[in-house]
């Protein structure tokens, strides 16, 4: 924000704002409920960060990333993972071709990941080795294919979905593979009242589609300004401090763990747990039209950003708590 004016940042933040609020209604025009997924999900776009949604098949998942593309206007491809999809089957492989001389040569075929936009469906479905294709890709933006490097898009986001470990057929992703996600968002099933509605805009002649409410060939750089913006906002340096002695509080490892923490946790989250904390308070800092964080802003950030990032041993699954339970407690008592 430096050399900007006040009334030029002003500007920027209504801009934001008002972006923000076009995309959360169109999508709403399309999904019913779940006001808190799809807002989590546009403010994880637009700090930057993928996403990661948890919830029984049938919920709309699938149909609430894909309206998000389609509102944003941006590149989409889709991947469903299975268990016998591979790493070249993701990102792509060369290919041994021959042109009209007769001379043949390898050319590369880029696969699903070369998109704005990456659905990758039921993500837990596949095995370790595919799911480690990812990782490269969502931390460094790019891929390597037999030993050549290729960047991918930009923006890029991988969007994906998970079904709960109690299905049958799931394999647990790796922890670093979960540490890629900026945030996790739980997708709850509808209520009766929305039920209703799902009924009524679905199964009549005219299924709503989702609109895009930028230009197709601003939507990239638009997105790119509002990563920036972001990361302008202002955090006063006691805002750090509060957010570190809650870290500690999580971390079992650490003298300032909690009793529910030492007795429950295995592995407490890392700096980019942190990272993401902060970034997703931002974005609710500029949605609530302010250039400066609160303690508010932290706690609303919380809990989705690291609730994936605690990793809990075998004692709380017996005990049925939930990492969600143990964060809150932390949150609530700062």
């Amino acid at each position: 924000m430096q050399g900007q004016s006040a009334q030029e940042i002003e500007r920027n933040i209504e801009q934001f704002r008002a972006t923000f609020q076009r995309v959360q209604a169109e999508v709403g025009r399309v999904l019913v409920g779940m006001p808190e997924v799809i807002g989590g999900i546009i403010s994880a776009i637009f700090a930057g960060g993928h996403v990661l949604l948890e919830g029984v098949p049938g919920l709309g998942k699938t149909l609430l990333i894909k309206s998000i593309s389609q509102t944003l206007g941006m590149s989409f491809k889709r991947i469903q993972f299975t268990p016998d999809l591979m790493p070249s089957d993701v990102t792509g492989t060369q290919v041994l071709t021959e042109d009209e001389s007769g001379r043949r040569s390898f050319i590369f075929r880029p696969g699903p990941l070369f998109a704005h936009v990456v659905l990758a469906d039921e993500i837990n479905r596949a095995t370790a080795k595919t799911q480690a294709a990812l990782l490269e890709a969502m931390e460094e933006r790019q891929v390597t294919v037999l030993g050549e490097t290729y960047r991918l898009q930009e923006p890029f986001f991988v969007l994906a979905t998970q079904n709960p470990i109690e299905l049958d057929g799931t394999y647990p992703l790796p922890e670093a593979q979960l540490d890629r996600f900026l945030i996790k968002l739980p997708v709850p099933p509808p209520t009766s009242h929305d039920l209703k509605e799902i009924l009524r805009r679905t199964t009549g002649a005219a299924v709503p589609e989702a609109r895009s409410v930028m230009d197709e060939g601003d939507a990239a750089v638009t997105l790119m300004q509002m990563r920036k913006l972001v990361r302008s906002v202002f955090v006063a340096d006691p805002l750090h401090d509060v957010l570190v002695r809650m870290l500690a509080a999580v971390s079992p490892q650490s003298e300032h763990a909690t009793p529910l923490v030492r007795k429950y946790a295995r592995f407490g989250p890392g700096p980019r747990g942190a990272q993401s904390v902060v970034l997703m308070a931002k974005v609710r800092a500029l949605i609530d039209g302010r250039i400066n964080l609160s303690f508010e802003d932290i706690k609303s950030a919380f809990i989705p950003a690291l609730r994936h990032r605690l990793l809990l041993n075998f004692q709380a699954e017996a005990d049925g708590i939930s990492s969600d339970e143990i964060l809150k407690q932390v949150r609530d008592a700062k």
